[in-house]
């Protein structure tokens, strides 16, 4: 890194602002061109953007054009850098498609010139989808290419264009046998096109050893077949080789050896007849010639998913003898696998303690901080104040990413060693005062939470620590969970008085988020302790903050204040433990503001379905999992898989309801329908492998119902035009409206729509669909890319689709004792059903729940008995049919099934008579 530092204090001696370059940039027109002034002038731009300077189109455009000036000067030095500089102003510049003509001359040339590779790598950048099919032949040849970086190039073109441009996929996968050609091609590399120039100017080749393109094709191949399982399975048969001598197979680029191993984890983890020969395959590549390909074989099998503490062994055992090696960085990347693997299999690790004893002194910091987290976590209780020792000595010399590591090691030492807790807390308050950033202070502070709730024994001397550190913290949102747990905690300790003094010094002393936090946490003092001083003191503080300069901490003392007023009304507030599902209040809060009626009518805050506080809490880290999971997935993976990673995260974000709203506002034939009251979750019609995959989501608005069909095309070569759903409803309930159909569909998925009027919207109307996909089937011309003119109208059968209660009714959390008691003059039917299919009580409830699409209320959804059992349900009925709740008692016998007496209480009869028709 110091070298990085000091070469960028070098060139920043002659860079300039980007004004000044921008003029220097006119040294492109001048006539003889000098290379040497270009050059800097090329490394100026390039620098400037490497340092996140950004040009507006215009000024990308002039520097673009004026870059192509330089294509008549012969000077190769100069052409690489003309083509470093197009390349990266590609993405700003317009009109960028008429340099390909000059492209296309470097990349044909007849002499092996030494910046052919940068022209392939030029072109994909600038390339238009329409212009890929004459140039197919190119890279077609350039991939076969004898030569090492011409190959590589038209490799990496393809990689990318397949990422960038999904209407050339079709025409890329064609390129397929060109690809394997790279890969299966042993001859040895020929001299190279890279090479030196003598003084008088002569080209001078150098030879080349290296089999990078085998790599480069390996990844490409993978990510063109990444939709065909069976592909990728017989990939990895044909690539890997027989490699339990250690040869070297039919791949012999180490990198190419370690995709293939990626490639055989992802295999096995997929398919799980395959688990078993990709598991011997990884172990075969333990023995390797290349510790490269050892190590990544020895991850692969570490990181596999359910693998079994005896399937370890060898894995490990490679990855110990890494760490006596003298070369650092098989040994830090030896001791971070262990270090992740001793979390989830710490008994298999302890085999290697020994070695990892040795480097816990290693010169190198990150080596020793891995070897004691790992002890941490695989040693004994007498390991303990040894190590902390140790840590302490050069805790302060290591950057945040370390520190965080070590600390989320005492974590998992605090659970599994809670005798040393006055330890352990004593060097986490010590390292919470120092110096140090966000995620290392909120990992200190989660760690401590952690011993809060786990050992009872630190939890007033871990509160104190907590309370000393927000007094001089400088992070709102720990100072606001610490508040909040002191709300929690505080008044269920021996002396929560002492407390007191600091959460008001947050109110006296800090800004207006964490001045709220604190009322809060007093208020939870007044409501909790029994001690009529305390409640007194707390009072006194309240009516304090009724001065703010905050309206939110003086509607917060308002509140508590009067619920500590009435006792009765504190009790209801403490034992809700409800909540608004904040994506439906935010869906219908935009809808309300948007729609004018904000002005005219009163928000309806009733038809907002509500969920317990515990629900809301998993869905949004549910919400924040999605995310990370697919970067952790990243991080394991090769590059080719990432599309794959990132789409099944979209198609997770797309099942959320709610998010529907935007979609159709932005169809005009959906406008005059209103807003959407319900969306159901995506139902697939059919197999992911068929040649057409169908799915449909459900949208009910208030005189309408909407289907909205996810199709995608599987088949390659082929467009449909003209796609649309044809439905035949079962009755007269909902009648046909319009079909808004695909116009053309290729590899791409898109959406047609059906929309159905509600006979009666009054009603909840009960029908089932037969439906058909019907389309014109065009073959593409592989020539041209384009379809032809003339194809064959076809159909495709799918599955039936049903509207019933269940698309009318919102999950809602309630207090059901309460409710079902509020109740009880209501509406309300009842009836006893024989569900003689159902095989256990936990289908029975599971079946009710998704058929209903009702909340599952107190864990009621899992049986504790086999024989009888209570299922409660809540749910809102949307347009207007207020809340219903449902109670089902039921029996089960292995001779005549379940036996269910279902009683239901709403607002409206409608809406009890809906639920109870449902099951009859």
């Amino acid at each position: 890194m110091a070298s990085k530092k000091d070469g960028e204090s070098h060139v920043g001696s002659f860079l300039q602002d980007k004004t000044t370059v921008l003029q220097e940039a006119r040294v492109f027109n001048e006539s003889p061109i000098s290379a040497r002034r270009c050059r800097i002038v090329l490394t100026k731009i390039i620098y400037l953007l490497y340092v996140g300077e950004t040009f507006s189109s215009h000024e990308a455009t002039t520097l673009f054009f004026g870059c192509t000036k330089l294509f008549h000067h012969k000077d190769p030095s100069l052409r690489q850098m003309v083509y470093l500089v197009i390349k990266e102003l590609s993405s700003m510049a317009q009109d960028v498609l008429m340099i390909t003509q000059s492209i296309l001359k470097d990349m044909q040339s007849s002499q092996e010139v030494i910046y052919r590779p940068n022209a392939i790598r030029t072109l994909c950048r600038i390339t238009d989808p329409s212009m890929l099919t004459p140039l197919e032949r190119f890279f077609k040849s350039f991939i076969v290419s004898p030569y090492t970086s011409i190959s590589s190039s038209a490799l990496l073109a393809t990689y990318y264009l397949y990422h960038t441009s999904p209407a050339s996929r079709d025409l890329l996968k064609r390129w397929t046998g060109e690809i394997q050609e790279s890969i299966l091609s042993t001859r040895q590399p020929p001299t190279s096109i890279l090479g030196n120039y003598s003084p008088s100017g002569q080209y001078q080749p150098v030879q080349s050893t290296s089999w990078i393109a085998q790599y480069h094709a390996l990844g490409t191949l993978w990510v063109l077949r990444e939709k065909d399982r069976m592909a990728g399975v017989k990939m990895v048969q044909q690539f890997s080789g027989k490699q339990s001598a250690g040869g070297a197979g039919t791949v012999r680029s180490a990198l190419g050896v370690c995709m293939i191993v990626r490639m055989a984890r992802r295999v096995g983890e997929e398919d799980s007849n395959l688990r078993r020969p990709m598991l011997d395959l990884l172990e075969g590549y333990l023995r390797h010639k290349s510790d490269s390909v050892n190590y990544e074989a020895a991850r692969a099998i570490c990181e596999f998913k359910a693998v079994q503490p005896n399937e370890l062994n060898r894995a490990v055992s490679v990855l110990q003898l890494f760490l006596s090696s003298p070369k650092a960085v098989l040994k830090l990347a030896a001791i971070r696998t262990l270090n992740k693997l001793s979390v989830t299999h710490p008994a298999v690790v302890a085999s290697a303690n020994s070695e990892m004893e040795k480097l816990v002194n290693d010169d190198n910091r990150g080596v020793a901080i891995f070897a004691i987290t790992t002890l941490l976590k695989t040693g004994s209780e007498s390991f303990v104040d040894r190590l902390m020792k140790q840590i302490t000595s050069f805790f302060s010399e290591i950057s945040d990413e370390f520190k965080i590591i070590v600390v989320k090691a005492i974590k998992t030492l605090c659970l599994k060693f809670p005798a040393k807790h006055s330890v352990l807390l004593g060097f986490l308050s010590g390292i919470l005062r120092d110096e140090g950033g966000y995620e290392f202070k909120k990992t200190i502070v989660e760690t401590i939470f952690e011993m809060i709730r786990n050992i009872k024994e630190s939890k007033d001397n871990a509160l104190a620590q907590l309370c000393e550190f927000i007094e001089d913290c400088e992070f709102t949102k720990l100072s606001v969970r610490i508040l909040h747990l002191l709300g929690y905690e505080g008044p269920r300790s021996p002396q929560p008085s002492k407390f007191i003094r600091y959460i008001y010094n947050r109110v006296i002393l800090e800004n207006s988020i964490v001045r709220a936090a604190a009322v809060s946490s007093l208020a939870k003092f007044g409501m909790d302790v029994s001690d009529d001083t305390t409640k007194r003191s707390v009072v006194v503080l309240l009516k304090r903050c009724l001065m703010d300069t905050d309206d939110e901490v003086r509607d917060r003392a308002a509140l508590y204040l009067k619920l500590l007023e009435k006792e009765k009304l504190a009790k209801e507030f403490k034992e809700d433990d409800s909540t608004y599902s904040l994506a439906a209040l935010e869906n219908s809060l935009v809808g309300y503001i948007s729609s004018g009626a904000a002005a005219t009518e009163v928000f309806d805050i009733s038809s907002i379905p509500r969920m317990s506080k515990e629900a809301a809490r998993l869905e949004v880290s549910r919400a924040a999992n999605v995310r990370s999971e697919a970067a952790g997935l990243l991080g394991g993976m090769s590059v080719s898989m990432e599309s794959e990673v990132e789409g099944k995260v979209e198609k997770r974000e797309e099942e959320r309801p709610n998010d529907y709203e935007e979609e159709l506002k932005n169809i005009p034939e959906f406008e005059p329908f209103g807003k959407i009251l319900r969306s159901g979750k995506v139902v697939e019609l059919t197999e992911r492998e068929m040649e057409y995959v169908v799915s449909v989501v459900k949208h009910v608005f208030k005189e309408h119902v909407v289907f909205q069909f996810n199709i995608s095309n599987t088949i390659p070569d082929t467009v449909l035009e003209n796609v649309s759903v044809i439905m035949t409803p079962s009755n007269d309930s909902l009648t046909e409206k319009f079909i808004i159909p695909i116009p053309s569909l290729s590899s791409s998925p898109d959406t047609c729509y059906v929309a159905f009027d509600r006979t009666d919207p009054s009603s909840y109307p009960s029908c089932s669909f037969t439906n058909t996909l019907k389309f014109v089937s065009k073959e593409v011309d592989p020539s041209s890319g384009e379809p032809e003119e003339t194809g064959y109208e076809d159909e495709y059968p799918i599955e039936e689709v049903e509207v019933g209660a269940g698309d009318f009714i919102q999950p809602s959390y309630a207090d059901f004792a309460k409710e079902w008691d509020r109740f009880r003059t209501g509406a309300e039917v009842k009836d006893t059903f024989e569900l003689t299919e159902m095989k256990s009580l936990k289908a029975a409830c599971t079946t009710l729940i998704d058929l209903l699409s009702m909340e599952a209320l107190g864990g009621s959804d899992n049986p504790s008995s086999g024989a009888v059992h209570t299922l409660q349900l809540s749910g809102i009925v949307c347009g207007g049919g207020g809340k219903v709740l449902a109670r089902c008692r039921m029996t089960f016998s292995a001779g005549s099934g379940v036996t269910m007496e279902m009683t239901v209480r709403g607002e409206k009869p409608a809406s009890a008579a809906l639920v109870l028709g449902a099951i009859g």
